[in-house]
């Protein structure tokens, strides 16, 4: 074989390892955009449950509203009612920001900003949620009361011990909620990052 084929044939074949290494990493980088959603729906759709029933709520308490006949029941029942209808927002735009990342489109550096901007984000709205969720859980207790039993909380209850006991025993169950929460969206996000890192020898450009 003369140089001149031989180098040809070289060049075909170089051209065609590229179109191989093109092919496996556009095919990786599919395989990982929707590994990385799958993750993402992990927390999605508990937070889109939540948010249903959050808006439910809403809807119970605003129908209700006439039964909340003191100022006080009144008072919780408007702060109850911003929570419930702030706390989806929060999470679900958090999540929707970190699930419209395209890894194709961006190059992997782009990619783990976008991600690092969207995690912090998250991150921030689900330290939010347990704030606001920690007031809800003491606000809303007079409201239900009102609207389900027709009873006041504070003035029809006569012993100290129901708070007493009920109040710790909330507090406890909000703690653990909230850190097995934590603990599964947590394994989740670290998941969808390693995802990303391992992206780092594929040419997503």
């Amino acid at each position: 074989m003369e140089l001149e084929e031989m180098q040809t044939v070289w060049s075909q074949m170089s051209d065609q390892i590229d179109k191989q290494k093109k092919l496996t990493d556009k095919m990786i980088i599919m395989m990982t955009q929707d590994q990385y959603r799958k993750k993402l729906n992990k927390i999605a759709y508990p937070e889109m449950i939540g948010a249903i029933i959050c808006y439910s709520v809403v809807i119970l308490i605003l129908v209700n509203l006439n039964k909340l006949d003191n100022w006080y029941t009144l008072l919780s029942g408007i702060i109850s009612t911003v929570i419930l209808l702030v706390l989806p927002i929060l999470s679900l735009k958090s999540i929707y920001q970190m699930r419209k990342i395209n890894i194709a489109r961006n190059n992997y550096k782009e990619t783990l900003l976008e991600y690092s901007k969207g995690k912090k984000r998250f991150q921030v709205a689900t330290k939010m949620g347990v704030y606001l969720g920690f007031v809800l859980m003491f606000v809303i207790m007079p409201v239900t009361s009102k609207i389900i039993n027709n009873k006041d909380l504070f003035s029809e209850t006569k012993s100290l011990w129901p708070f007493a006991i009920a109040i710790p025993v909330a507090i406890i169950f909000f703690i653990v909620f909230v850190r097995w929460v934590g603990k599964c969206y947590n394994n989740n996000i670290n998941s969808a990052e390693t995802l990303f890192k391992e992206l780092e020898d594929v040419d997503v450009s």
